[in-house]
């Protein structure tokens, strides 16, 4: 058995989820190409990896999901058109969206889980670590967060998760880690709950979509029965793994919004809209004179 590597060189993105959140939009359009202002969802995971160092990217999705693989393929005769047109600003945009990174596909035959949807990417992976994204997690930092979970790893050295402090109404919808910290933002993990309710919940740091994970998580996967709904849960496999190297989280610093649900998404088109300086300015007039139009 080889040893495996400790440098952290590929992302993996889940992307074959069926959406059911966001329906109808999605029921013929992958949720992962639903626009957050001028582009995909999924682009800003892609975006994030490539910013950390990260530029080799597995993307797991389902064979009904072309349209995902088309966004980030060169596309000639667009290409031809927009330099015909001299259109050189969106020229130079598609091209760079296809540079982003060097993406290769594979296919969960059917959703059974976010763990099974990571196993899924084994073969591809290889015997070295990795930064997982759960796309729907769109996240906003000045050092992306995916780079922090990375040099969080290069200190610590175990699969590190990236939490946040969550409402307590809101815990139910999150693995919940219970913890001791180790440095400012960093919480060796010591136990791991799934979905709790409010009372049971050990701590009110809940686990978001980044992780970076040893190549050990494949087996400990490989390992975990299915749950709720026949599902393979991957903090049900982060448990078993804990049991066996240490398990880090990482309070990162950054504004997440869950794009994989209409309220997540409409505040992060607005909040992320406002930022922007070819836009921004007038939106924001344009949402004052709304909110005095109402009054």
């Amino acid at each position: 058995m080889t040893t495996p590597a400790r440098e952290v060189h590929k992302a993996v993105v889940l992307a074959a989820g069926l959406g059911t959140r966001l329906l109808p939009a999605t029921k013929a359009q992958p949720k992962e190409m639903l626009s957050l202002i001028d582009k995909p969802i999924i682009q800003y995971a892609v975006e994030e990896a490539a910013a950390s160092g990260l530029h080799q990217v597995i993307m797991v999705t389902s064979l009904a999901k072309r349209a995902v693989k088309s966004h980030f393929d060169r596309s000639p005769k667009l290409e031809r058109a927009l330099r015909e047109k001299g259109d050189t600003v969106h020229l130079a945009e598609v091209q760079r969206i296809s540079e982003l990174a060097d993406i290769a596909y594979v296919h969960q035959k059917e959703q059974r889980g976010v763990g099974d949807a990571v196993l899924t990417a084994r073969d591809a992976v290889g015997n070295e670590p990795f930064v997982l994204f759960l796309p729907d997690d769109v996240i906003i930092a000045e050092v992306p967060v995916a780079r922090q979970l990375m040099d969080v790893f290069g200190r610590y050295g175990g699969s590190v998760l990236a939490v946040e402090r969550v409402p307590s109404a809101q815990l139910e919808s999150y693995g919940v880690v219970d913890g001791e910290p180790v440095a400012q933002g960093v919480i060796r993990v010591q136990g791991l709950v799934e979905k709790p309710q409010p009372q049971e919940a050990p701590s009110d740091l809940g686990i978001v979509g980044r992780y970076v994970l040893t190549p050990e998580i494949f087996d400990a996967i490989a390992e975990t029965p299915p749950g709720k709904d026949g599902e393979i849960q991957l903090t049900d496999a982060l448990a078993l793994l804990l049991a066996r190297q240490p398990v880090f989280a990482c309070q990162f610093q950054g504004n997440r919004y869950d794009t994989g649900q209409t309220l997540g998404l409409l505040k992060a088109s607005v909040e992320l809209a406002l930022r922007r300086p070819d836009i921004g300015p007038a939106f924001r007039q344009y949402l004052r004179d709304l909110a005095l139009g109402g009054e």
